[in-house]
């Protein structure tokens, strides 16, 4: 089979097709033939050799979630048979031709989507799921501010909050992008310019004073205390990505003072059962939401295999809206 490696840490051009032997299915997984897949930020970090892949994945092939369908089945698989549409999350290795996963680490494509557009699902949603439901404990009727609003997680972020009854204030650097923000029913949107950036008194202001609930922050850095500032007593914060860097200064006086909460997350290196339950979860709570329309992927475009490498330069340039796609055929 075929697969994109990184032959050394560095940029796209480092990338090239190699030939591997296709895996075999052991008890409980299945063989898929990869059909599409999509690009992320970790995808360049790990390029760059920054983001390691964990041990149970290909370290030198990228690619951390797919759609396609199933062409073997090991023992003591019940779930799914050859020839049924699946899309998921791996821990790396989703750019070959095909891979092995545990069917309970899969998805059923919904049907009438396209692998294109199912590709674009797995990472975003189930990380936006993850931090805001099952960590965050959204609730209908609040407010929740999602930095990033416009990059794929954070147009995920919007639409699962809308379709469950909570409205959303989000932040971007790039006032075009912003101007998308309503099509997923963003309900204010701050454009951070500055640096450091500042937020807080326009996420009060369109609370009317009160401040948000909750905060997903994909950027890190100097949102952190930011955020801080524009949560309402007894606020909470999930901490998905570090963008803008790991380190900043935070009060810890009004930590205490408002009672906030903070939260860590991270989906990759965590133990199989840990998302095994996660996908389980999704699959129950979120796919009914696709077959109804409620949530849709957000895709900026959809490429083929060989342009991966400028996939990746638009990435880092952050010029996109949503997902980049890659078609695997």
């Amino acid at each position: 089979m075929k697969v994109i490696r990184i032959t050394e840490p560095g940029g796209p051009e480092v990338l090239e097709e190699a030939d591997r032997p296709e895996p075999m299915a052991g008890p409980g997984e299945l063989k898929v033939r990869v059909r599409a897949s999509a690009l992320n930020r970790a995808d360049l970090l790990q390029i760059r050799g920054h983001y390691p892949a964990p041990l149970d994945a290909p370290p030198d092939i990228p690619g951390l979630e797919y759609a396609g369908e199933v062409v073997a089945v090991g023992p003591r698989t019940h779930r799914f048979k050859v020839g049924d549409r699946v899309m998921g999350l791996v821990g790396g290795g989703a750019w070959s031709d095909v891979l092995v996963t545990h069917e309970r680490e899969a998805l059923p494509i919904p049907e009438g989507m396209d692998f294109t557009d199912a590709a674009a699902l797995p990472e975003v949603y189930l990380t936006a799921y993850d931090a805001l439901v099952l960590q965050g404990g959204l609730k209908p009727g609040e407010t929740v501010l999602v930095h990033a609003v416009a990059s794929g997680v954070g147009s995920a972020a919007a639409l699962l909050c809308q379709a469950s009854g909570a409205r959303v204030v989000g932040t971007g650097r790039n006032a075009a992008k912003l101007a998308r923000a309503s099509e997923w029913g963003v309900a204010h949107t701050v454009l951070c310019e500055s640096a450091p950036p500042r937020f807080a008194d326009a996420v009060r202001a369109a609370t009317g004073g009160r401040g948000a609930d909750l905060c997903l922050d994909l950027v890190g850095g100097d949102y952190v205390p930011e955020s801080m500032l524009a949560l309402t007593s007894r606020g909470r914060m999930v901490l998905v990505g570090l963008v803008a860097g790991a380190r900043t200064e935070v009060n810890l006086g009004l930590l205490l003072t408002r009672r906030l909460s903070v939260t860590g997350t991270v989906l990759r290196s965590r133990p199989l059962e840990e998302k095994m339950a996660l996908t389980q979860s999704a699959e129950r709570h979120l796919l009914p939401l696709f077959r109804s329309g409620a949530l849709r992927p957000v895709v900026d475009a959809v490429l083929p295999k060989a342009e991966l490498r400028q996939g990746l330069e638009r990435m880092a340039r952050n010029d996109l809206v949503g997902k980049l796609v890659v078609r695997w055929e």
